[in-house]
């Protein structure tokens, strides 16, 4: 058996583990099928350190294909369903994917990354639901391989991307160079976080945002290999969230601001129709959340709201507990017992307390990342081996939580997705009409930020509503829909340093005054 699931099917094989939109797989089933894809990926010539990349919304394909490269040391990269074949190849290409697996529905942008010949190492695709030109079947591969107990397993797990300050996103991997982990590392890993989180081992897990996110896997898939059914939906709808809840008796889900928004603003009936009572665990993150949100929800759900701060790099920094929160609106909460939290000034030193300074993370098991490829941008973030940033600005409070003030670098975060402008504005300057550009984040209630693009542009040239629509749609033909700027200012002239590095909040924080947040 896959010795992540050993246990779970043989003690309740016919209890469900997996439940999507179009059905269900129990755990005898999903230890079989996650069986012959270790074959599978095996006969393929995949082996440990390999890697995959993945191409689909959530399903319960997706689950099976994550444990099976979880049992035979396969790294797989969950590739964001949003990014364009342009965005896609680069990814493929850039981790040396070996095999594409991709969702029906994602199929043809998925063939039109494959045919831009610019994905070397790419020997196999297959399709989840659905067949297409060059593409296996998915089902037909599974059915082709044994159920044979597997050997030799080891841990693999996922290696996400993430958008970078500067050009192309950039995988996030460990920087161990041995061997890949004993499987039993994995099956820690699991147990430690649900223990950590209030998770109940054999809970219901409901996954409702995009599992290529690397906070929807850790707090879906992680459960699951401690014993949690997992309940998900490929998009996000409230009402429909309420009634997953109450008829799965979900007892743990990960959410963000935005979808917290959008709960919120459901009618009377679908509120008082929800019971939630079966919820122990209702933890969120990923972006600022607004302190009156935050209070409505408590309101609401009562005191299984929780918080996390953390990111893909670091995993989980902090957490708050609903009461803490109550003590101590807007707190990030104490660090996990497995990390050190140090607020660094601009000169290195260590800020006192309450002081606010850039927020530098050390993981006290040893472990660090790195970005692949990237040893540059890797050494960027760490003040020394082991220690590092996410690029936000805080302070520790007396009793050592942890307070969000600013973010230095100039990410974006929309709805929960982090959207770095370098991409945007590259993407921007190649367009025949641009001079320069700019893009920055301005505040949105329902998604907290949203994407603003400001351009100068070549002499003779001239501003217009149709040349902006122009951009916008130049950006989403290059970009993934939600990078693109919802609007964009045309400016004379860059307000920009005698050394030419642009000074981008003078042109962002007229936005920001009188909104009483600076993030």
């Amino acid at each position: 058996m896959a010795k992540l699931l050993e246990r779970h099917a043989q003690q309740n094989p016919n209890r469900p583990a997996l439940i999507d939109a179009a059905g269900s797989r129990t755990w005898g089933e999903f230890n079989t099928r996650v069986n012959r894809l270790i074959n599978g990926f095996r006969a393929l010539g995949l082996g440990a350190g390999d890697l995959i990349s993945i191409y689909a919304g959530n399903c319960r394909e997706y689950y099976e294909i994550m444990a099976a490269a979880g049992h035979a040391g396969i790294l797989f990269v969950p590739v964001n369903w949003h990014f364009t074949a342009e965005e896609l190849a680069y990814v493929i290409d850039n981790s040396g994917s070996k095999l594409l697996i991709a969702g029906a529905e994602f199929t043809a942008t998925a063939a039109a990354a494959v045919a831009r010949n610019e994905t070397p190492t790419l020997a196999t695709c297959l399709s989840i639901g659905g067949r297409a030109a060059g593409f296996g079947d998915y089902e037909a591969f599974i059915a082709a391989a044994t159920d044979d107990e597997p050997e030799g397993q080891v841990s693999g797990g996922p290696m996400f991307y993430t958008s970078g300050t500067t050009g192309r996103p950039k995988g996030v991997r460990s920087a161990s160079k041995g061997p890949p982990p004993p499987i039993e590392m994995m099956m820690m890993m699991g147990a430690g976080l649900s223990s950590m989180l209030s998770i109940p081992a054999n809970g219901v897990t409901l996954i409702c945002g995009p599992v290529y996110h690397s906070a929807q896997w850790a707090f879906s898939y992680l459960p699951l290999i401690a014993g949690s059914t997992v309940v998900m939906r490929h998009k996000f709808d409230p009402v429909e969230l309420l009634e997953l809840i109450d008829r799965h008796q979900v007892t743990n889900i990960h959410l963000v601001p935005t979808q917290f928004h959008r709960l919120l603003g459901v009618d009377a009936a679908a509120k008082t129709a929800f019971k939630g009572t079966s919820l122990e665990a209702v933890w969120h993150g990923a972006a600022p959340c607004s302190l009156d949100i935050k209070a409505r929800m408590i309101d609401w759900w009562g005191d299984v709201v929780h918080e996390y701060y953390g990111s893909t790099e670091g995993s989980i920094v902090s957490t708050a507990t609903a009461a803490d929160w109550r003590a101590r609106p807007g707190t990030l909460g104490k660090a996990t017992a497995m990390v050190e939290i140090r607020i660094i000034r601009e000169d290195g030193s260590r800020a006192d307390v309450g002081e606010s300074g850039q927020i530098y993370v050390r993981n006290l098991t040893g472990t660090d990342f790195e970005y692949h490829k990237e040893p540059g941008k890797t050494a960027a973030v760490h003040l020394e081996p082991g220690v590092f940033t996410f690029g936000d600005i805080g302070y520790l409070d007396a009793d050592g939580y942890l307070f969000m003030s600013d973010r230095k670098i100039d990410m974006i975060i929309s709805g929960g997705v982090n959207i770095y402008p370098a991409e945007i504005e590259a993407v921007l300057t190649a367009h025949p009409a641009v001079l320069d550009a700019a893009v920055f984040g301005i505040p949105n209630d329902e998604f907290g930020e949203e994407v603003k693009g400001a351009v100068q542009l070549k002499p003779g040239e001239q501003a217009s509503a149709e040349l902006e629509s122009a951009l916008i749609a130049h950006c989403r033909a290059h970009l993934a829909g939600y990078k693109a700027p919802r609007s964009i200012d045309f400016v004379v002239d860059f307000p920009r340093h005698e050394t030419g590095k642009l000074y981008k909040r003078l042109l962002r924080d007229k936005y920001w005054e009188g909104t009483g947040r600076k993030i």
